[in-house]
């Protein structure tokens, strides 16, 4: 962190600079104070001179929504992504985004200061960026956003600050004439045969990573440079430094074949079972790092905004940047392109939301002599990786309008197969001419250095070993391929590609197209755009060869979710559900605004959908052959084959002495009898006044019942009277538990009146029905357990209610409390599942456990590995109870419920396209048989299970 520049902007937005935090190749980071809030933001701003090109104005907004849809856990929230109104009329339209401050240092950093990680460390290092990037696979995409530079230690897990190639960039340079040159730091062995990038290539990449962070240096430095490519294809990597207990994970990742290498649910599973979150509990950076990110919080929240000069007024867009002063540190080389979703990826029954990108052509050239690099250690050079341009129409040169980017990387559903590059997308063959030939001087490359040390840590350094630079490899020419039957052999080909352009109205003068393509550090950059399309080369790609020893079989560990048997998106062009619910092992019902439908549980085909159900309630079994929904209006009872309304039963024929019933939710269920509740408005004539004075006004009265129903005899049970709830009238219940005698229900407490929450005093109450009759038996409050309280019970008379932070049983008839379970600090539990001997219980903290209901011994305590607070998770159990499935707003889990280890865990961030709403509503899952049916909006995925 350094003090601001003469020509650094001073405002971005509402925000206002205080000092630079990092420089990268084609953004600078700036801390800023928020001028609304007074919270402390992160600003990544764009270069200017970049900033001016089509295609990076592209990309930097493609990855600033990768960002965005990623956001929580380990990736800080989007505060600002920084679109203006209007662009400036003296420059391009600024880029840069805000997001939430979280103190912490750079990978490379923290090495610098206390030397490599511990095991325990890079356990949560290596699992906090696994997770992040399974779910970024679950979704068909590749990240490579991973390098010491973009990887945070903060004081309760890592970060990851990078979400493409322009993030993780070792250096980018704008060209005359609208070029752009991008060059990465990291290649991966199929990048080097010319094979498609993959999931499996952010693997390797990540055991790079971790092998760097336990050691201090990289696999492959040692060796000359001209060979580091071979070295990375063929040779294996050095780990004999890496702890003996980590080192076949790491060995697994760095792989030749990418089918040999662990998925990264399967790495974050090996690495921290309980999750990072989990393991970093009580802190896990060294002493001298901790001191580090306590000084850095520190000097940031004491920084003041520079005053202002009449030279340098404050701007509300970034000027161009100054070139780094001798000294200034420069950022680690990076990696990595992410890949929009394959076509073959897309969600089951879905339609293509894009039409296929034509072909590209590519404009190719060679960097000149004498191109700027910086200065750095030998073994701290990227090597840079050659990826394919961007798919496009034509773009008018230097035009910014960018218009609607439609190549992003979807994060909706997964699919069965594994992520490909897109099929439109050109592959770029990296022609024989680039490579350097036998005696020529290497062309100059851009060569990071570390970065700079904070700039007062708190404790100082003591002498010690010093560490290699953080590149994987030595900067090195890359070979010719083999001789194909066009001519001379092509070199390196790989197919990364990015968002197209929209096409713009065509104009013979603007022939010129702008791509960007990542260059390879050997032959000085690819040079692309700009100027007219022209073939610098035979255009022939590497052969791949076969004559490789088989991978061995991957090892099966946890945290890989299984294939769904199918996935269902619920149409774009319709309401989003309201409720879901599967029908006899067979359906699964959803409502919505619009209509009821019907999905085949087995196939996961839509059947039928019925617009007589249209904010229809969950979906019931009424008897063996029929499907009750219970609309605002109506009870209805439809056939599973086709939807079709069999009887049709009106809440004002039904319930013809209570005129505008309003039904509210209903409250439970048992076999065929329903619970609910309803209120309707009656005049209440005032009363006849006494002589001589005037008669008042009558009053409108909610007068509101519960009842019980029949729905597969069609009639009504009983109904008794019940204290009207807060406006419109009708009070909300729920059952907690149906006993043989009675029903126990609690009222939700967003429904009392005011006038019941002041009597209440702060505590909640569980009333008794009768059964038979629905008389009210009883209403009962449990020791201090709050209106809100999670509660639950079981068919033996005990009622398990959330105290405090602890976890209590009561008799439900007296009230006496019977154990307790202790909480974690700072939680309360969420409602608790009965299932046999057993209570599964769920807490804020993300924690999921069993208990014994008689005792209550604790059996087990797992975490979800969710970092942070929020809701309890939700709990449902497989049909045979084998399975513990824990649902909440980031992802699922899924346990063994006998000993809560944890089986698999999936995330799905989604978004129906790249200018789509992000998903954020929370998991559902339904258990069926042997499938749970998770869902999240519109996305349904069925799992098997146990």
């Amino acid at each position: 962190m350094e003090a601001l520049r003469q020509d650094d902007p001073r405002r971005f937005g509402r925000f206002t600079a205080l000092a630079r935090f990092h420089e990268g190749a084609s953004a600078v980071q700036y801390v800023a104070r928020d001028t609304v809030s007074g919270e402390v933001a992160l600003i990544t701003a764009a270069r200017p001179e970049l900033a001016a090109v089509p295609a990076y104005r592209r990309r930097f907004q493609a990855e600033a929504r990768t960002a965005e849809r990623l956001a929580g856990g380990w990736v800080a929230p989007p505060l600002d992504t920084g679109e203006e109104p209007e662009a400036p009329a003296d420059g391009p339209e600024p880029l840069w985004t805000a997001a939430g401050y979280v103190p912490a240092l750079p990978l490379a950093e923290a090495i610098g200061i206390a030397g490599p990680l511990d095991e325990r460390a890079l356990r949560i290092l290596g699992a906090g960026i696994a997770e992040i990037l399974s779910r970024v696979h679950a979704a068909g995409a590749v990240l490579q956003g991973l390098a010491p530079g973009t990887v945070l230690l903060a004081s309760d897990g890592p970060r990851l600050t990078a979400f493409g190639p322009l993030g993780a960039a070792a250096s980018a340079e704008a060209r005359p004439g609208g070029q752009l040159s991008v060059r990465l730091g990291y290649l991966t062995p199929e990048q080097i045969e010319g094979k498609e990038v993959s999931a499996a290539s952010d693997l390797f990449v990540l055991g790079l990573l971790l092998a760097y962070a336990v050691t201090g240096t990289t696999p492959f430095t040692e060796g000359p440079a001209e060979e580091a490519a071979r070295r990375i294809a063929e040779d294996e990597p050095e780990l004999d430094a890496v702890p003996e207990a980590l080192r076949e994970l790491i060995t697994d990742c760095l792989a030749k074949d990418p089918a040999a290498r662990p998925t990264a649910g399967t790495v974050a599973a090996e690495l921290a079972l309980e999750g990072a979150a989990g393991l970093a509990r009580g802190g896990w950076l060294p002493e001298r790092l901790a001191a580090a990110v306590a000084d850095q919080e520190a000097r940031v929240l004491a920084l003041e905004a520079p005053e202002e000069t009449p030279e340098k007024a404050p701007a509300p867009v970034p000027a161009e940047a100054a070139e780094p002063d001798e000294g200034t540190a420069v950022p680690e080389p990076a990696e990595g392109t992410a890949a929009p979703e394959p076509e073959d990826a897309r969600p089951v029954d879905a339609a293509p939301l894009d039409a296929p990108a034509p072909p590209v052509e590519t404009s190719v050239a060679p960097a000149p002599a004498g191109s700027p690099a910086t200065a750095g250690p030998e073994d701290a050079r990227p090597v840079d990786a050659p990826a394919p341009q961007e798919p496009a129409a034509p773009v008018a040169t230097g035009d910014g309008d960018i218009g609607e980017d439609r190549g992003t990387t979807r994060f909706l559903n997964t699919g069965p197969r594994p992520p490909q590059s897109d099929r439109p997308t050109t592959q770029l063959a990296l022609p024989h001419e680039l490579v350097a030939p036998p005696g020529a001087a290497p062309a100059p490359v851009a060569q990071p250095v570390p970065p700079a040390l904070p700039v007062a840590p708190v404790a100082p350094q003591q002498p010690g070993p010093t560490y290699g630079g953080p590149a994987p490899y030595p900067a090195a020419a890359l070979p010719a391929g083999p001789a194909g039957s066009g001519g001379a052999g092509g070199g390196p080909m790989v197919s990364l590609p990015l968002p197209p352009a929209p096409a713009p109205v065509p104009d013979p003068a603007a022939s010129r197209r702008t791509l960007l393509t990542i260059a390879a550090a050997a032959v000085g950059g690819l040079i692309v755009g700009g100027g007219s399309v022209a073939a610098l080369g035979s255009g022939d790609t590497a052969v791949a060869t076969d004559d490789k020893p088989a991978p061995k079989p991957r090892r099966t560990l946890p945290g890989q979710p299984p294939e769904p048997r199918w996935i269902y998106t619920h149409p774009a062009s319709e309401s989003s559900p309201l409720t879901t619910a599967v029908w006899r092992d067979k359906l699964l019902v959803v409502t919505s605004e619009s209509q009821a439908s019907a999905v085949d549980l087995r196939t996961g085909k839509r059947l039928w959908q019925r617009a007589d159900g249209a904010k229809g309630q969950a979906a019931l079994a009424a008897g063996a052959d029929l499907v009750f929904v219970a609309s605002p209006s109506e009870f209805l009872w439809l056939s599973p084959k086709n939807g079709k309304v069999v009887h049709r039963v009106r809440y004002t024929d039904a319930f013809g002495d209570l005129p505008g019933l309003a039904v509210g939710p209903l409250a439970g269920n048992s076999g065929p009898v329903i619970w609910f509740t309803g209120s309707h408005t009656v005049t209440v004539k005032a009363p006849k006044p006494k002589k001589g004075k005037k008669k008042g006004k009558d009053k409108e009265v909610v007068q509101a019942h519960f009842f019980a129903y029949d729905i597969v005899q069609r009639k009504e049970l009983w109904r008794t009277p019940v204290p009207a709830g807060r406006a419109p009238g009708t009070p909300a219940y729920r059952v907690v538990v149906d006993r043989s005698a009675d029903v126990l229900v609690r009222q939700d407490a967003a429904t009392l009146t005011a006038a019941e929450v002041k009597a209440a005093k702060g505590k909640g109450s569980i009333r008794s029905f009768d059964q038979k009759t629905g008389k009210l038996l009883w209403t009962k409050q449990y020791a201090a357990a709050s209106p809100e309280a999670a509660t639950g019970g079981d068919e033996d008379g005990t009622l398990y209610a959330a105290v405090g932070k602890d976890l209590q049983a009561f008799e439900a008839d007296t009230t006496k409390p019977l154990w307790r379970v202790e909480g974690s600090d700072g939680s309360v539990f969420g409602t608790p599942l009965v299932a046999g001997p057993l209570i599964h219980t769920t807490e804020r903290s993300q924690l999921v456990g069993a208990v014994e209901r008689e005792s209550g011994r604790l059996v087990w305590r797992r975490s979800t590995e969710v970092p942070g607070t929020g809701n309890a998770p939700s709990l449902t159990l497989s049909g045979s109870e084998k399975t513990l499935i824990a649902a909440d707003a980031v992802q699922v889990t899924a346990f063994s419920a006998a000993d809560g280890e944890r089986l698999w865990k999936f995330q799905d961030i989604g978004s129906a396209g790249p200018k789509g709403a992000t998903v954020s509503a929370s998991y559902r899952t339904l258990a069926a048989g042997e499938t749970v049916v998770v869902q999240r909006d519109r996305a349904f995925y069925a799992f098997p299970v146990a």
